[in-house]
C-alpha cells in the first residue's frame, strides 16, 4: 500500500510537471498581420510565430486560444488562459489589473482612415474597437466616438457611412487602405499611443513572465525579432 501510494503521488507529481509546461496563449484572432485565422482555421500571424518561437525558447508548451477582445482581460483574470499574445498595448490603465512583459513591438503610430482626406476628424464621428487605447484618445478628443466589438467592424462603418473615419493601429490599417483601390485613405496625422505592444499575464505569474522576458531579450539581442517584425509589417516598420 505503501509503494502504491508513493507511485501514485509520484505520478501525480509528474503530471503536475508536466501540465505546468503547458502555457495557454490566448489571442484574438481578428487583427492581422498581428494574429488571424488562417484558411485552415487555424491561429497565424506574428504573434503565432513569435509566440511559437518564445515558447521554444523558454522550453515551453503552447496552446493556442482565441477570445473576444471585450473579454480578452477578463478572461486572463479568471484563468482560462495564461497569456494574452494580442497587438495589446501596454498601459498603465491595463496594469494596475494585470502584468505585461517587456514589449515586444516598439511604441508604433496610430491612424485615421476614411473615404476622404479631407474629413472633419475633431467634429465628426470616428469610430474605433472597444476597450482599445484609440477608443480612449478618441473619447477625450472631441470627436463622436462609436465603439464595435471587431476591428472589421469599424472599417465597415465608415463604408457604410455610419462614421466619418477610423482610428486603429496603423500596421493594421495600412494593408486596408492599400488593398481598398483608392476607396479608404490616411486622413490627418499619426498618432503615438501606449507604451509599445507586450504580453500580457497574471499579476501573480511571475516565473512565467520572468521566462517570458528573457525569451524576448534574446530575440532583440540576435536580431530574430526585428527580422520577423519586417516580414509581418513591412522594411519600413519601427524596428529595436
Amino acid at each position: 500500500m505503501k509503494k502504491l501510494m508513493i507511485a501514485t503521488a509520484a505520478l501525480a507529481l509528474t503530471a503536475g510537471l508536466a501540465m505546468a509546461q503547458t502555457v495557454r496563449m490566448g489571442t484574438e484572432g481578428a487583427y492581422p498581420p498581428y494574429n488571424f485565422i488562417n484558411d485552415k482555421g487555424e491561429v497565424d500571424g506574428f504573434e503565432r510565430e513569435l509566440g511559437d518561437e518564445l515558447c521554444k525558447r523558454a522550453e515551453l508548451t503552447c496552446e493556442w486560444v482565441t477570445t473576444e477582445w471585450d473579454g480578452i482581460i477578463p478572461n486572463l483574470v479568471s484563468g482560462n488562459y495564461d497569456t494574452i499574445i494580442a497587438g495589446m498595448s501596454i498601459t498603465a490603465e491595463r496594469d494596475e489589473v494585470i502584468d505585461f512583459t517587456q514589449d515586444y513591438i516598439p511604441p508604433a503610430a496610430s491612424a485615421y482612415v476614411a473615404l476622404s482626406a479631407d474629413v472633419d476628424l475633431k467634429g465628426g464621428v470616428v469610430s474605433a474597437q472597444t476597450a482599445t487605447i484609440q477608443a480612449g484618445y478618441i473619447a477625450e478628443s472631441g470627436a463622436t466616438l462609436i465603439e464595435y466589438p471587431t476591428p472589421d467592424e469599424t472599417i465597415a462603418a465608415v463604408r457604410n457611412g455610419e462614421a466619418d473615419a477610423v482610428f486603429a493601429d496603423k500596421d493594421y490599417l495600412a494593408p486596408i487602405v492599400a488593398e481598398s483601390g483608392g476607396s479608404l485613405v490616411f486622413a490627418g496625422e499619426d498618432i503615438q499611443l501606449g507604451g509599445g505592444v507586450g504580453m500580457g499575464l497574471r499579476e501573480s505569474d511571475t516565473e512565467l513572465k520572468g521566462k517570458f522576458d528573457a525569451a524576448i531579450s534574446a530575440m532583440k539581442a540576435d536580431g530574430t525579432l526585428n527580422t520577423m517584425i519586417k516580414k509581418w509589417f513591412g522594411e519600413e516598420a519601427v524596428i529595436y
